[in-house]
């Protein structure tokens, strides 16, 4: 699934970004609202990483759906 497709469908997949990243509340997913830039920002909010680091959780992300 490429990102368009992770965008359009958020309100479904969101509960699985939950899952993966646990620090991220209801309110951080519903702020991304699908945007993976807001996506690797919160994550590195949330978590301290590093830009690449983000960008590499949500690569990994992406891939497994």
């Amino acid at each position: 699934m490429n990102w368009d497709q992770i965008e359009g469908n958020w309100k479904q997949i969101k509960g699985e970004a939950q899952v993966q990243w646990g620090k991220l509340t209801n309110d951080d997913l519903d702020v991304v609202a699908g945007n993976r830039e807001k996506l690797e920002g919160k994550l590195q909010e949330r978590y301290g990483y590093a830009k690449d680091e983000a960008k590499r959780e949500v690569d990994d992300f992406m891939s497994k759906h």
